[in-house]
């Protein structure tokens, strides 16, 4: 088979693939009035895998792409399908430092980062990140320099079984796994989506998700697939964004959609469909989008199944549909399991060499399945009498944070390599924006040592240089001196009831 891009720009090459605003198409010096075709988009790529070719990148190479949402990642996605690479999106919102530990423990080979943008208007042609990561080659993606030629496009034939993307998702442990997907997972989840949440030519949806969550990617995919137009999210409001550009398919989560509900409703009064993500739907939510009449949709995914799991028409009952097609899903002892085409290929190990076996996939890939391709989810939740999954909870210690995943254990071990620190527990705080935020308990190597100001703003700090800015704790708190421990192993419960009482 060709790519999926190629293929819709062979069926409707006129149709528009990427929307940007003005600013961003003057920059990138493509004359297009902010809107790309399929067949331009086309030619782009295939001069992008050209370009990147006599860079040295070829296939089984890893390609780190350091970004927020813009053309280049978009481009360098479809590139990496064409040429057999391999696409690991990182937020630039990550420490310089943790950047460069994922990029040397998942043997990255080549790199673009977002900062090569900013280097026109800079005398300093060598940036932080380039210096940290010495052990992985920058690339260019000068797409300014790539001529929109007239020569026709001969996409070259693709497997698409073999690994295409690392997406980083934290386990129960907080270190980040790097979960590895072929072009298949992410057909099989696009077709399946489609099923109950049409999407054709014409459409937009907009990029609100990043690239480097699968939801983001997932977008990208649906949108190439059906031969509808991705719409690149801008400086200005969400609301505005909606309203301005027309957008026909949106995702949100609950935070987002309670501000846009109290603030700017009627922007979402031509949205043809509405995917909500992220934590639990409000019941205040679920009757604010009936009396507008709006067609929102709730969804259960995670990384591991190429993005949607289930999904439904919002409804007081709080479920969340049933499985997709390509999807299945059962429930053991409380537990939730899945499996089917969307299932990943398996997590992607530190110590793999970046060599290739005969499959054409990387020589060290974990894929914890029973023996029947069963995929233990972690999650909670049970089945109605309809087949409608009901989600009860994490199995571990994960919370939703404005749609983003907290797992208290990385926190905790950035709070407790601070020297003042002996030790750490990191909890969800209830708030009323974000519905839950990180809070922390302090435990410090001289017990006399009190929760200053000065000390609260040196922690921050100190966290601020190893996790994203979101992770953060929002609130402190001593250790407890009440708490009796029993064994070897912290009463966790016992410590955060102690706190919050």
């Amino acid at each position: 088979m060709i790519s999926p891009l190629h293929q819709t720009a062979l069926n409707t090459p006129n149709a528009i693939a990427i929307k940007l605003t003005e600013s961003s198409a003057n920059y990138i010096g493509l004359n297009q009035n902010g809107a790309i075709s399929y067949s331009q988009l086309s030619i782009i790529v295939t001069n992008l895998v050209e370009s990147i070719q006599t860079q040295g990148v070829g296939p089984n190479s890893r390609i780190a792409c350091i970004s927020r949402n813009n053309l280049e990642m978009i481009c360098l996605y479809w590139a990496c399908v064409d040429l057999g690479a391999i696409f690991l999106p990182i937020s630039s919102r990550f420490p310089t430092a943790q950047i460069t530990q994922l990029c040397q423990r998942f043997k990255v080979d080549f790199y673009w980062s977002e900062s090569s943008l900013l280097k026109t208007y800079s005398n300093n042609n060598t940036t932080e990140l380039e210096v940290k990561l010495t052990t992985a080659s920058p690339v260019s993606l000068e797409l300014n320099d790539i001529v929109l030629s007239h020569k026709p496009v001969n996409p070259p034939n693709i497997d698409k079984h073999r690994p295409l993307n690392i997406i980083l998702t934290s386990g129960s442990s907080g270190a980040p796994k790097g979960v590895v997907h072929c072009l298949a997972n992410h057909i099989a989840s696009a077709v399946g989506s489609a099923k109950n949440i049409a999407l054709k030519e014409n459409n937009s949806w907009l990029l609100s998700l990043p690239l480097f969550h699968i939801g983001g990617l997932a977008i990208v995919n649906r949108c190439t697939l059906a031969g509808a137009c991705v719409v690149l999210s801008t400086e200005q409001a969400l609301w505005q964004q909606i309203t301005t550009a027309k957008i026909s398919h949106v995702s949100l989560v609950a935070a987002q959609l309670s501000q846009i509900l109290a603030l700017h409703p009627q922007a979402l009064d031509n949205v043809e469909a509405l995917l909500l993500g992220g934590g639990t739907i409000e019941p205040h939510l679920v009757s604010a989008l009936a009396d507008r009449h709006i067609n929102a949709y709730c969804s259960y995914g995670m990384s591991e199944m190429s993005s949607q799991i289930t999904t439904a028409l919002i409804n007081p009952q709080g479920h969340l549909g049933k499985p997709l097609a390509n999807r299945q899903l059962e429930i053991r002892d409380g537990t939730i399991w899945v499996k089917g085409e969307c299932l990943f290929l398996g997590y992607l190990t530190s110590d793999s060499s970046g060599e290739s076996s005969e499959s054409n996939k990387p020589s060290s890939l974990s894929k914890p399945t029973d023996a029947q391709g069963w995929f233990n989810t972690q999650d909670l939740g049970e089945l109605d009498a309809n087949g409608n999954l009901k989600l009860l909870g994490r199995a571990d210690n994960m919370f939703i944070c404005g749609g983003e995943n907290i797992h208290p254990e990385e926190i905790e071990a950035a709070l407790k390599s601070h020297p003042q620190i002996d030790n750490a527990i990191v909890f969800a705080q209830e708030d009323a924006k974000f519905s839950l935020l990180p809070a922390a308990i302090i435990q410090f190597t001289q017990p006399e040592q009190i929760l200053s100001p000065a000390i609260r703003d040196s922690l921050e700090q100190h966290v601020l240089n190893q996790i994203a800015r979101f992770k953060r704790p929002r609130q402190y708190y001593p250790w407890p001196n009440d708490v009796v421990t029993t064994s070897l192993k912290v009463p966790r419960k016992a410590i955060i009831a102690a706190v919050t009482k």
